[in-house]
């Protein structure tokens, strides 16, 4: 812990923080593939959604005892096939609480946990199975939307790497490398196109990608695909940060509408703002206290009813940020995966992620076939940096992980900053 008035480095540069980020995001993905399980033809949403934030509370319990600013960097949201935001139901709304999972539907599952301030938020796509049946493999359009998602995703990942990091050669081949503009949010926005494309899909217009900071999922940075009208992106990644890399694709135009679900997610925008009213008050007391600047649900608040009251002017007079619920124009269903990641000089770090997807389970009768965007999805996220160094680490990475589990506040340093 820093003494009083000392400068604490939040940055990457502090070993510390990574280490936060990782185990939030070792929960954040442990969570989400227990959640995955859940989700089944015939399961109601908002129990998904209940029993998902109680596995996240337990597992973020067990870490860092002395750490009181910990918690949700996500509430748990399922969203149905046309959905393309976090969706998350009340209870004591009596339509929306009833809602099911439908067979061969894509279902989107995003939630995360956060140490100290630092997010690791994760969001993946599964298709239903129908109800007590086994899917081995998943066919036609539904497999052309998940590899379209899934390859879109993979090159979206390493065009967020600063260019010439992993050149290897000699010190002008690299600075050559180095030199080369980083492409521009509508180049990445045509070579992404050219895999959705390629399986007839689109992107889900204004996609967005966030600069996450200490506190904040929303930082100064963000990149924007298929910008609908008055969207664009602002800044490029840069060695040293830690983002939240988004991507949608829908089956039909990609284009979005809002729904006519109620929005129940929302983020504290206002440290000072004043709220008048007593539930407003006591709404604003709970998400300072409980969620600081993280997404919450209204069903996480004690009392549904009273944060459906409070919120209403905490919207109004901009204390609080209304996620609206939106979702395919015409209809068609979405796929999204989101993954948090870690740039540093050695390349991009997955934070938090979906599950590897399996392609062998997914039979299209199409594929990628542009030659540039093969070429870039055959290049690595990260530099090997050989076996021998990880053989070295394997014991105090251990000690470590015994560390957290202890709720001690490791010091080692991750091969990634090495």
């Amino acid at each position: 812990m820093a003494d009083k008035g000392e400068v604490v480095d939040y940055s990457l540069n502090n070993p510390d923080t990574l280490t936060k980020y990782k185990v939030a995001g070792t929960i954040s993905e442990k969570v989400l593939a227990a959640v995955s399980k859940l989700c089944v033809a015939g399961e109601k949403i908002v129990t998904i959604c209940e029993k998902g934030d109680k596995l996240l509370e337990e597992e973020v319990a067990k870490v860092y005892a002395k750490t009181k600013l910990k918690g949700f960097a996500h509430p748990t949201t399922v969203s149905p096939a046309t959905f393309v935001t976090p969706y998350t139901p009340l209870s004591s709304d009596e339509a929306e609480s009833k809602v099911e999972l439908q067979p061969n539907e894509p279902v989107k599952i995003q939630l995360g946990a956060q140490i100290d301030g630092f997010g690791t938020i994760v969001c993946g796509t599964v298709v239903m199975a129908p109800k007590d049946e086994e899917q081995d493999v998943v066919t036609g359009r539904s497999a052309d939307l998940i590899l379209a998602t899934h390859y879109a995703n993979e090159l979206l990942l390493r065009l967020m790497m600063p260019p010439g990091l992993l050149t290897s050669g000699t010190d002008e081949e690299k600075a050559k490398a180095a030199s080369a503009k980083p492409p521009t949010q509508a180049r990445i926005t045509s070579l992404l196109e050219t895999i959705t494309k390629s399986y007839e899909c689109n992107l889900v217009e204004s996609t967005t990608s966030w600069l996450f900071e200490r506190g904040e999922i929303e930082g100064k940075k963000k990149v924007v695909i298929a910008p609908g009208e008055g969207t664009k992106g602002d800044g490029i990644p840069e060695v040293g940060e830690v983002w939240g890399v988004e991507m949608g694709v829908s089956l039909s135009s990609g284009k979005v509408k809002s729904m006519e679900q109620r929005p129940t997610l929302h983020r504290l925008i206002n440290d000072n703002g004043m709220a008048k009213r007593p539930t407003s008050k006591k709404l604003m007391y709970d998400v300072k206290k409980n969620f600081h600047h993280f997404p919450f649900s209204l069903r996480q608040l004690e009392s549904e009813r009273d944060a459906k009251l409070g919120v209403l002017e905490c919207v109004r007079n901009n204390l609080l940020r209304q996620y609206e619920v939106v979702g395919d124009k015409d209809g068609a269903p979405v796929a999204r995966l989101l993954t948090t990641i870690a740039i540093t000089k050695n390349g991009v770090t997955k934070l938090g992620a979906p599950p590897a997807l399996d392609v062998s389970k997914f039979k299209s009768d199409k594929k990628i076939t542009d030659e540039e965007v093969l070429k870039i999805l055959e290049q690595p996220l990260s530099r090997n940096k050989g076996k021998s160094k990880s053989k070295k680490k394997k014991k105090p990475a251990k000690k470590a992980a015994k560390k957290v589990e202890d709720g001690e506040e490791s010091e080692e340093e991750s091969d990634d900053e090495e």
